[in-house]
């Protein structure tokens, strides 16, 4: 049997094929034996002779997006009366009620609706938080599974999406926390940490906890630390996980503990407030997980 992705003739192991595309047929050059026929043509229905006949003639439009609550594929009736002849009052009546029910049938089920509400808000967080675009698409197509299941009734949809947004930066190893997302919604960080919870569940979905080394680079940005300080606190993290420290330990607090020393070490000391604030962890949090640190990996601080 003649597979369909090799290169090469199955009667005579000629690699020299020939497309015959009138045909729609594969023929070897060698031995003429015809490898594939009916073949589709993914081209143009249209010829063109020239450059300029060919840019006139190529019609292109956007790719289809799940960020969209009709993925893109509607048309839109514009809201400028003109024609190549001038239009009566009767027709701009009708275009106007066309222009209407054209509106109104995009988004006339409430599943419609709670899409079209809930994309655009994730426009606005997708902005404010700066996520590149496959985080967003796979946000969207988180929250659509949960809407296709009907278990966005009854729940905040802002919830629903902003936990959708972190699911999606936690599969992509985005370093963002709740905090982070919590900071730009209007509702409370308990209701975004339910709803997370329950699309965990629904979607039987298992998650690693995120590794602290991914908020380096982030708290090294914030406190404008070197290269060298940013390499020496993965080190650090590494090191503590071989000798099994960071179980049960939350990797905020572990992060910035991390980069506490490695900055004391690189001689671009920051105070404990200074790395808090930017790790989003208390003080204390800083100054316990730095004394195991030092305790257990045997580091010697000159403070």
């Amino acid at each position: 049997m003649f597979d369909e992705d090799s290169n090469s003739c199955p009667e005579c192991g000629n690699i020299s094929l020939i497309l015959e595309e009138n045909r729609g047929e594969l023929v070897c050059n060698g031995c003429g034996l015809v490898i594939k026929q009916r073949l589709i043509d993914n081209g143009p229905e249209w010829r063109a002779f020239s450059p300029e006949e060919t840019n006139s003639r190529t019609r292109v439009g956007a790719p289809t997006t799940l960020t969209l609550h009709d993925k893109g594929l509607s048309t839109m009736i514009g809201w400028k009366n003109n024609d190549l002849k001038k239009l009566t009052p009767q027709m701009k009546a009708q275009i106007f009620r066309l222009r209407k029910w054209n509106i109104r049938t995009k988004i006339n089920k409430s599943l419609e609706r709670n899409l079209s509400q809930a994309l655009n808000e994730l426009d606005r967080l997708s902005s404010q938080l700066d996520l590149p675009k496959d985080i967003k698409e796979s946000a969207a197509h988180i929250y659509r599974k949960m809407a296709n299941k009907n278990l966005i009734r009854g729940r905040s949809i802002e919830a629903m999406l902003v936990a959708s947004i972190y699911l999606s930066c936690r599969i992509n190893k985005v370093p963002k926390t709740l905090d982070d997302l919590s900071s730009f919604a209007s509702v409370d960080k308990k209701k975004i940490a339910r709803c997370y919870r329950l699309i965990l569940t629904e979607l039987k979905i298992n998650l690693h906890v995120s590794s602290p080394i991914k908020f380096i680079p982030r708290f090294c940005a914030e406190l404008k630390l070197s290269g060298k300080t940013q390499n020496r606190a993965a080190n650090i993290l590494n090191l503590a996980k071989k000798h099994q420290l960071m179980t049960g330990k939350a990797p905020m607090g572990l992060a910035g503990a991390a980069l506490y020393v490695a900055a004391i070490q690189e001689g671009e000391r920051r105070t404990q407030k200074e790395i808090s604030l930017a790790a989003g962890v208390t003080e204390a949090t800083i100054r316990n997980r730095y004394k195991e640190l030092v305790s257990h990996l045997g580091f010697e601080i000159n403070t």
